[in-house]
């Protein structure tokens, strides 16, 4: 998460275009992934070159974005390993060797999480975390839900840093240890999680006396200008052409 807050500080062309339509833009690609069907292997690969030309222009490495695909990939796996069970029909062949419609299903779901997770971390990791919760807002999206999603992004961060001091500690405690014993495992986790509600509520405290929660937007908050609405125009006909136009 520090990477991404860092890597959002930059001053690029895609960082200096409007978070609204950074939003736009990584939502309608998203759609447009997404709505390809099981099969759509071949329709899903051309989507590949708007996060490479993204993160390119954007100067960010690919190694930022293997942690956040390492978190949904089980997940995914899960799902199309199924298919490849339930589903064995001969789809093609590819050097004598019969290729199913179910291990085909399963590359399309691998595929579409690849666009989809990086496509979301480059918005991340082009975007401030304060303009971002800024647009939700301009939006009119629930106070609610912009709270609860600051507060899960920040508190990772918090999480993530007492659990590195604690393991820093428990192996400087235990010999030189570097793996937890699972007989610590219980009292580790418990106190971790009061060491994170306690520094997550003095964050709160901080934030809320730093002005967190007032109505009124920021003052200078980024106006959507004309050359804005022409990049969302035209990555958006893009990917329409990507998703409906056989360019293949």
């Amino acid at each position: 998460m520090g990477a991404f807050e860092i890597l959002a500080l930059q001053d690029t062309a895609l960082h200096r275009l409007h978070p609204l339509a950074k939003m736009c833009c990584t939502l309608a690609f998203i759609v447009g992934a997404a709505s390809c069907g099981r099969y759509g292997f071949s329709r899903l690969a051309p989507f590949i070159f708007y996060p490479v030309l993204a993160a390119a222009f954007a100067n960010v490495p690919w190694r930022a974005f293997f942690p956040g695909l390492l978190v949904a990939l089980p997940l995914c796996l899960f799902a199309g390993i199924s298919n490849v069970i339930t589903d064995r029909a001969t789809a093609f062949i590819v050097c004598g060797v019969p290729v199913s419609f179910g291990v085909l299903s399963l590359l399309t779901v691998l595929l579409k999480l690849l666009l989809c997770v990086t496509a979301v971390l480059l918005l991340v990791a082009t975007t401030p975390l304060t303009q971002l919760s800024a647009q939700l807002r301009r939006l009119h999206i629930p106070g609610v839900i912009v709270t609860v999603f600051e507060m899960t992004f920040r508190y990772i961060g918090v999480l993530a840093n007492e659990a590195f001091l604690m393991t820093t500690a428990y192996s400087l405690r235990s010999g030189g240890k570097k793996a937890l014993e699972m007989r610590h495992m219980g009292s580790f986790l418990g106190q971790l999680l009061l060491r994170g509600f306690d520094r997550a509520e003095r964050v709160y405290n901080a934030m809320l006396c730093r002005g967190y929660g007032r109505r009124a937007l920021p003052v200078n908050c980024q106006r959507l200008r004309v050359r804005d609405c022409a990049v969302t125009a035209g990555i958006c006909a893009l990917i329409l052409m990507l998703r409906f136009a056989r360019i293949y």
